[in-house]
Parts: structure tokens; C-alpha cells; sequence
């Protein structure tokens, strides 16, 4: 029978160099739920717009083992077959810094973030907590806590994965009105395999508040010089930009 792993990383920052400070996941097996939430060393200091965010300071993991060490990261080894599902929202970053502790997934991938995009294409956003707020999540989320022995922290890890556990919910909901009859597990993996097309105006840069067809319009070249310039666009977002200019 299938194991379902909800993840979540904290880490020093979103650079290249960057690592894991904080591996953070639930394991649904069944009826069973076991939570693992560690804290670990890494080789360069956090950074303060990291601090800013997860409140991971360095007297938090003073003295603590590397990721590779924990108890954690040992599970999550084991844990790693293709017989089991991986769920993760925004699964490319957390991945990424999964990797640099030489972790490579074998397990069927769910990403909660591009599975949004499709299903809730409406949403002005697509963040785990813009969803929290979005269908009242943080109403409930001290009840599942409290049966999970979880301390709800705002963006720690095992606090992203409690949030990510309830949203699931709501993701299955959506999912079950647009594709009835789909098995909610294999059309999840199905959809974080899909890139997404994005239709809406931009909220950044010399266009914002233009789509990306209307920027093709009368400047093809600034499509062009996103695509060789702005490292932070995601993979839908390049996805999307290639599919213009070749149209």
C-alpha cells in the first residue's frame, strides 16, 4: 500500500548555495500519520531575509547534525520507492535543495503548486498561505495539530505541512468537479507533469498588467530578454513565454 509523504524545507536562503536548515513531513499511511521535524546544521550562516521569514536563527541549530544526520532525512531514504507518492507545494525549490544533500526522489511526484494553478486558475495567487486564508484553513488548523502533537509555527516547516495536509482536501474537492471519475491521486501527478499556460496579466515588470500575448504583440523582444535575463521566472512561467514566441 502506498505511502503518502507531505514535505516541507526551511534553509539559509534561495540561492545556489544555499541549504536545509529545517526537513519537515507527515507520513499518511492508511490511517496512521507519523511526523517527523528536525532541525539541522548547514555549512554556510542563514540569512537574514531567511530568518525573516521562518525564524530559524543560528542558536536554533547550533550544534545540530547536518541534514544527512538526521533522523528525518534517514526516513525519508527509506521511504523512497516509486510505490510511494511524494507531495510538495512548489516541489522544483525543495527538491532542488533535497538534491544538494544528494537525495534524488524515486517516488511519484505531487506538486500542490502547479496542481493549483490548474485547478484554481482564477485564484489571484497560488501560495500555500494565500490558501490558508483563502478557505479558512487557519480556523482549523489548531485542532489538527493538536492531534498530531504539531506546534503551528507561520512558515516553519512541519507548520507548511499541516497547511499543505488541509489544503489537499481542497484540491481533491476541485479536482473531483472538473475531471469526475479521475483516480485524485493519478491525475494529481498527471497535472503537476503538465506545464500551465499562462493567461493572465502580469503582475511585474515594463508590462505589468499586460498578458503575455498581448506583449508578443508589440514587443516580441522583451519576451525574448525575459527568458535570458530573469532567472526567477518559474518553469510554467518559461513554459508559457516559449509557447508565445513560437506561435
Amino acid at each position: 500500500m502506498a505511502k503518502y509523504i507531505l514535505l516541507d524545507t526551511e534553509t539559509t536562503g534561495a540561492g545556489e548555495e544555499d541549504r536545509i536548515i529545517q526537513l519537515g513531513f507527515l507520513i499518511l499511511d492508511g490511517k496512521n500519520v507519523e511526523v517527523y521535524n528536525d532541525l539541522c546544521s548547514a555549512p554556510l550562516p542563514i540569512g537574514y531575509g531567511a530568518m525573516e521569514v521562518h525564524g530559524i536563527t543560528p542558536d536554533m541549530i547550533e550544534g545540530k547534525p547536518p541534514c544527512i544526520e538526521t533522523s528525518a532525512y534517514k526516513t525519508l531514504c527509506e521511504l523512497n520507492t516509486p510505490d510511494n507518492v511524494l507531495i510538495i507545494h512548489n516541489a522544483p525549490f525543495d527538491l532542488g535543495m533535497l538534491s544538494k544533500e544528494s537525495f534524488t526522489s524515486k517516488m511519484r511526484l505531487i506538486d500542490t503548486l502547479r496542481c493549483a494553478r490548474h485547478l484554481f486558475d482564477d485564484e489571484e495567487a497560488h501560495r500555500l498561505q494565500y490558501f490558508r486564508y483563502r478557505f479558512g484553513l487557519y480556523k482549523i488548523e489548531q485542532a489538527e495539530a493538536d492531534a498530531l502533537g504539531i506546534v503551528v509555527k507561520a512558515h516553519d516547516a512541519i507548520g507548511d505541512v499541516l497547511v499543505l495536509k488541509l489544503f489537499l482536501t481542497e484540491l481533491r474537492k476541485r479536482l473531483q468537479e472538473r475531471f469526475q471519475g479521475a483516480n485524485p491521486i493519478d491525475k494529481m501527478v498527471e497535472l503537476t507533469q503538465t506545464p500551465v499556460f499562462y493567461t493572465r496579466a502580469l503582475k511585474f515588470g515594463k508590462y505589468k498588467g499586460k498578458t503575455l500575448l498581448e506583449i508578443a504583440e508589440s514587443d516580441k523582444g522583451y519576451l525574448t530578454w525575459m527568458l535570458g535575463n530573469m532567472d526567477s521566472l518559474d518553469e510554467d512561467m518559461r513554459y508559457s513565454i516559449g509557447r508565445v514566441l513560437a506561435s
